[in-house]
């Protein structure tokens, strides 16, 4: 249903903490121009639950006008709470959004049974194609395949992102789930491994900055080309690798406002990327030729 390089796309800001649609209207352009595949919005990546829900809102709301249907828009949603989480995912999908991120319930540590029934019954109460979400580093809680397997076979749950790096899961999924179950990999420096085991994409926070890479990259993949894939891969995984220098989304943030001459307004909890990450990430960028290596230094604010 969806393939190739779908951007995890980042939530511009003012310094203030505002949302910048201006900056927000660049970045779309930017990535229609570079042939990204899609875009997933307000995810991890997109500071989704730091954003009030009126704020959310009218985020999907300028993406989805902005775009106009040339690309597919995925809209993360989901919390502890499952009828807060078919509750939001309702709304945006009454937005018009082409699909739903949902990530696992956090916090709370359901069952598998639990994760399973939750997941049941928002495919029941919301007409919209699904991409369960599974994070254990962020949630507590660990989809195992046998028990995606069984979500598979419901009509709105079309794929998984799987961001657990574990070649014999991927086996796993692969064999379990079927042909018509999407895999979807959550790593930009492992996709390959899953691109291997039968992946229709990569849900990319490297994509931010380098969209035509990773969409030729992914590309690449879908079509068996290994080796241009890979070489793709080994070329800029210092650049992936990078993003991951302080808690995602701080770094490729403060990398997108560096490049497209914006303001690096992030929210609490999260905050700026320390001095010592500038200095590594802005030396990263030059290596690639994105910044003038003789303009490199630290910006603080």
């Amino acid at each position: 249903m969806f393939s190739g390089s779908l951007v995890a796309l980042i939530t511009p800001m003012l310094d203030s903490g505002e949302l910048d649609f201006q900056a927000l209207e660049r970045l779309i352009d930017l990535h229609l121009k570079a042939g990204s595949d899609g875009l997933v919005i307000l995810g991890s990546t997109g500071e989704g639950s730091a954003l009030a829900w009126d704020e959310r809102v009218a985020f999907v709301r300028y993406t989805l006008n902005k775009v106009d249907k040339r690309i597919p828009v995925i809209v993360g949603v989901g919390t502890s709470s499952t009828q807060m989480t078919i509750e939001q995912a309702q709304k945006m999908a009454d937005l018009g959004v082409d699909g739903l991120l949902v990530i696992c319930p956090y916090y709370n540590k359901p069952t598998q049974e639990g994760i399973y029934q939750h997941f049941a019954l928002l495919n029941e109460q919301v007409n919209c194609p699904v991409i369960l979400y599974n994070h254990p580093g962020r949630t507590g809680s660990d989809m195992e395949p046998e028990m995606v397997a069984r979500l598979a076979v419901l009509p709105n749950i079309v794929g998984i992102k799987e961001a657990k790096v574990d070649a014999e899961r991927f086996k796993a999924l692969q064999a379990l789930a079927g042909d018509s179950f999407e895999l979807y990999s959550g790593n930009d420096d492992t996709c390959l491994d899953l691109f291997q085991h039968g992946a229709s994409g990569v849900i990319s926070v490297v994509a931010n900055i380098i969209p035509e890479q990773m969409q030729v990259l992914s590309a690449a993949a879908l079509k068996g080309d290994w080796e241009q894939a890979q070489n793709l891969l080994t070329e800029y995984l210092p650049l992936m690798q990078a993003m991951n220098i302080e808690s995602n989304p701080i770094p490729v943030k403060w990398a997108v406002a560096k490049l497209n001459q914006q303001e690096k307004g992030i929210r609490l909890p999260l905050t700026l990327l320390t001095p010592a990450g500038q200095i590594k990430l802005e030396k990263c960028l030059a290596n690639f030729g994105l910044v003038a290596k003789e303009n490199v230094h630290v910006k603080i604010a």
